[in-house]
């Protein structure tokens, strides 16, 4: 499992529907594309949404948005190559 304390800046495409929040759809680290195949958990604290997510690529996300500079960061990443290191869906 690859994780880091420090965040990368990465481009994200969301979709804002009537009802819901903004939700990643996909992102972008560098020239690589990666779909998000399932939101697995979200959560608020008082200054970040966060997403962790399921890439097309099987891999696990922690996205972070931060509203206030409309950006956001990729706080973790888990190859999910190995079943006793993948990241709890809890």
């Amino acid at each position: 499992m690859k994780s880091s304390k420090e965040t990368t800046a990465i481009r994200v495409e969301c979709y804002a529907g009537h009802c819901t929040e903004e939700s990643p759809r996909r992102f972008f680290l560098g020239d690589r594309e990666i779909g998000v195949q399932e939101i697995i958990d979200r959560w608020l604290d008082p200054d970040h949404s966060y997403f962790k997510v399921r890439g097309d690529d099987g891999d696990i996300y922690i996205l972070r948005y931060d509203p206030g500079a409309d950006c956001w960061e990729m706080t973790l990443f888990s190859s999910g190559t190995h079943a006793d290191t993948r990241l709890s869906s809890t």
